[in-house]
């Protein structure tokens, strides 16, 4: 399988701080993944490091198989909106587009005005002028525009309201569907990555925590509920995420290597945000967190 990006022990640090630390994954060609994780998981740097704006102090980083803050022509295969679309304000969108001709030696200036103009952006504007939404989609624009085969989007629709963040997707899915990019999308809204994407990196603590095709990590994993449960091994159970107790009964979410064959324990299925969200309230991953202190 072909690996867009690989990071292998990957760590940064900000003077004694750790943003990433002994962090591992793979990316396959082709995915539209989901970068997940709260604030401080490191999602950022993982992002600046994967398009040469920092170095890693420990571990590596490869794109297309080339750390890219050496192999610099790498670079114009990759697209990245930023978390705050920067753009330069005084620019219409018109005079972005024909910016970005001058500086990519492969660009498609026809296909960014057509998607402008299919959203009703006004092409003379200065971008500055424009709103939220507005922006976002020129930034989104300019980067497809780009052809790249690996596009980075660092929190693009944290700001937009429901309707700006569902035209942006609508435009992103497009885009991919015709280039067959490979995405890494970070966001906060689990219900949007749900709609859009197809593979998981749960960030934790600086770590991948959790990666893997979305249909295979669901089915991998169930709730169990059943008696207090005092920690023997339960067939079918690989690991237990994460547990709650009361006094007579055990709520369990487990990754499971096989069928639950205890029929004290009644499974139940569980939707990604649940899954998300459990494996993010994990407690030991918490108490790793504030021991290592983790700036975005």
């Amino acid at each position: 399988m072909d690996h867009v990006l690989e990071a292998d022990g990957l760590g940064k640090r900000y003077g004694r701080r750790w943003a990433l630390r002994d962090c591992t994954l793979r990316l396959p060609a082709g995915r539209v993944a989901a970068l997940v994780g709260p604030n401080g998981a490191g999602k950022s740097t993982l992002l600046h490091l994967a398009v040469g704006l920092l170095r890693p102090d420990a571990g590596t980083v490869r794109v297309f198989g080339a750390a890219p803050y050496e192999n610099t022509a790498a670079l114009a295969d990759i697209g990245f909106v930023a978390q705050d679309t920067p753009l330069y304000r005084d620019f219409s969108a018109d005079e972005l587009v024909k910016l970005g001709g001058k500086v990519n030696r492969r660009w498609d200036g026809a296909l960014a005005r057509e998607r402008l103009a299919r959203l009703g952006i006004p092409p003379r504007k200065p971008v500055g002028k424009l709103s939220g939404g507005q922006r976002a989609q020129v930034a989104l624009a300019l980067a497809l525009a780009k052809q790249p085969r690996l596009l980075l989007l660092d929190e693009p629709v944290a700001s937009l309201d429901p309707l700006a963040r569902r035209e942006f997707l609508q435009t992103l899915m497009g885009g991919v569907a015709e280039s067959g990019t490979t995405v890494l999308l970070s966001s906060h809204i689990l219900a949007d990555l749900e709609r859009s994407c197809d593979f998981l990196v749960v960030l934790q603590a600086g770590q991948a925590r959790l990666t893997g095709q979305v249909d295979d990590i669901v089915a991998e994993h169930r709730q169990l509920v059943g008696p207090r449960h005092s920690g023997e091994p339960i067939d079918g159970v690989a690991t237990v995420v994460c547990a709650r107790h009361t006094d007579r009964q055990s709520t369990l979410l487990v990754r499971t290597d096989g069928p639950i064959g205890d029929p004290s324990w009644t499974v139940q299925e569980l939707s990604l945000e649940d899954l998300i969200l459990a494996y993010l309230a994990d407690t030991d991953a918490k108490a790793d967190h504030q021991a290592w202190g983790v700036p975005a």
